[in-house]
């Protein structure tokens, strides 16, 4: 099994960008934590991040015929990018849609998410541990 695991804008600035709210464990740290717990359940993952919307299109775009699942946290794009909805509908991988906090708890903009559309299931508030749910929840779909 391959997942295409995507983070969008700021992800790349997790331990820095406010910690009270995403901790101090940083990009690198949950890309280790990915990769080995990816390793222990035997699935293949590709990371990506960008903080452009059109390369996490494309990217989405990429996947198609050759992954069997994404994880994906748009950051700041959940809110506002129906391109990227549009891409998960075009590819129609299964999907899971990933926060780090919890976005229903937050700003009311936080508590709209165009991506969720095409996402048979949504992460939030787990902390880095959402990414890890996330592969299962694939995996158990996958398999069955």
């Amino acid at each position: 099994m391959k997942i295409l695991v995507i983070n969008g804008p700021n992800l790349n600035m997790l331990g820095i960008r406010e910690p009270d709210i995403y901790g101090r464990t940083t990009y690198r740290d949950l890309c280790s934590l990915i990769l080995e717990y990816a390793l222990k359940k035997r699935v293949e993952v590709e990371l990506y991040q960008s903080n452009h919307e059109g390369a996490l299109v494309d990217k989405i775009q990429e996947a198609y015929g050759n992954t069997d699942g994404i994880v994906i946290n748009p950051g700041a794009y959940t809110h506002t990018s129906v391109a990227i909805l549009d891409a998960l509908k075009a590819v129609a991988i299964p999907a899971v849609e990933v926060h780090i906090s919890d976005v229903d708890a937050r700003e009311e903009f936080r508590q709209i998410s165009y991506v969720r559309q095409a996402c048979f299931l949504t992460i939030s508030g787990h902390g880095l541990n959402g990414y890890l749910e996330a592969i299962n929840a694939l995996r158990d779909r996958y398999e069955s």
